[in-house]
């Protein structure tokens, strides 16, 4: 970038896309092009970026330059310290922090879908839901929950589109908390996930806002596009129209 680069080209899944946000957040006049590889690549997709190299390659070279906003997070450290990171796609903070560990850990052999999914199922057994405190804005929620997703994009996990109204330059966050869910309800409704057909849900709710805070009794993994930097408590805020991104052109 000090050297004159317009363009860095992110050949990876989300959480190359992860590290390049942030070694180059703030750096203006800088786009990033995306040929999605890795496990989730969750970000591409909710760009619609598409998987096949050529078209990627072409998005790359050709596409349109389109400016999203990204998530700011403040967080502690798993040493305890506090820190702050930035996120392009999702932030979360609960049970999908051990999902993504999990995923991460086992082998990738059979895809991000499937990995994702039994990771969901293996961390959903061994979960051990307490109350969790949040805030979106103005909007006040405390009780038992396991998970509260920060959401800029509307994809996550592998191809879920959990957050299915979720835009990536519109200034908020779509917020997705889930409750007390039971084992039913994830056998039941997490298929129906992969189609945004989940909500609404009577233990799901979706808000909408600039600043999100959580907290808990037991500090909570948190997770930023598929990576487990710390727990909570944590702040999450946007920045909006802070990265440039080239993606397919309308028409």
């Amino acid at each position: 970038m000090r050297k004159g680069a317009e363009l860095l080209v992110v050949v990876g899944g989300d959480g190359s896309v992860n590290e390049v946000v942030n070694g180059t957040v703030g750096a203006e006049d800088v786009e990033i092009a995306v040929i999605p590889r890795g496990t989730g690549w969750d970000f591409a997709r909710s760009l619609g970026i598409p998987r096949k190299l050529a078209a990627a390659v072409e998005v790359a070279l050709t596409g349109e330059t389109r400016a999203i906003d990204l998530g700011l997070v403040t967080y502690r450290t798993w040493s305890g310290t506090e820190a702050r990171a930035h996120f392009a796609n999702v932030g979360s903070a609960g049970i999908s922090g051990a999902i993504a560990k999990r995923a991460n850990e086992t082998s990738k052999a059979l895809g991000g879908k499937i990995s994702y999914y039994w990771a969901t199922l293996a961390a959903f057994a061994g979960w051990q839901t307490g109350e969790m405190r949040i805030s979106v804005d103005d909007e006040i929620r405390g009780g038992k929950m396991i998970d509260a997703m920060v959401a800029n994009g509307r994809y996550l996990g592998g191809g879920m589109m959990m957050l299915p109204e979720a835009e990536p330059d519109d200034g908020l966050f779509d917020v997705l908390l889930i409750g007390d869910v039971t084992k039913r309800d994830l056998l039941l409704t997490l298929p129906r996930s992969y189609r945004g057909k989940h909500l609404p849900h009577p233990r799901l709710e979706v808000l909408r806002g600039r600043v999100v805070t959580v907290d808990a009794d037991e500090p909570l993994p948190i997770e930023l596009d598929g990576e487990q930097p710390g727990t909570t408590p944590a702040r999450f805020e946007v920045v909006p129209q802070a990265l440039r991104v080239r993606v397919p052109r309308l028409g």
